[in-house]
């Protein structure tokens, strides 16, 4: 994954962890996709995603604003996504059960490129919304362009 070796996720705690990894893998999901390596940078950007709902609920002043309730298992992303939109958050313009579903396909073979700017658009939303985006990327550690 694109983190590897520019960060130590577990030093850095579960709040600034998570955030610092969403935003590594979005830069290194859209250099993936940017090489054609489709299938790879969907999976990484979903990560992303995955580590960014990660962190606003794991962010105490964000989780506060959560609708969060008994039956809300929040170690299940899509549990997690539902409260997001449930909480205002997010809205449905995103369909995260479709999003979930080009990953298992792109972990089973190499997709095409078919409606990327759609997705990567609907991503960046769902980012922004989040306040993950916008960040500056000089403010990451330096990639490393042999990661995959």
């Amino acid at each position: 994954m694109p983190h590897a070796g520019l960060m130590d996720e577990g030093s850095l705690g579960p709040v600034k962890g998570p955030l610092q990894r969403a935003r590594l893998h979005i830069r290194g999901g859209k250099r993936r996709l940017r090489q054609g390596k489709i299938s790879a940078g969907i999976v990484t950007l979903y990560d992303a995603l995955l580590a960014a709902m990660e962190w606003y609920v794991n962010e105490p002043a964000l989780r506060a604003t959560l609708a969060i309730t008994d039956k809300d298992d929040l170690r299940n992303e899509a549990h997690v996504y539902a409260v997001l939109v449930r909480s205002g958050i997010l809205d449905t313009t995103f369909d995260f059960t479709a999003f979930d579903g080009l990953v298992e396909k792109a972990l089973e073979k190499e997709i095409s490129g078919d409606g990327l700017s759609e997705i990567v658009e609907k991503i960046d939303k769902v980012m922004t919304r989040l306040g993950v985006m916008p960040f500056d990327e000089a403010l990451l550690p330096p990639e490393d362009p042999a990661t995959f």
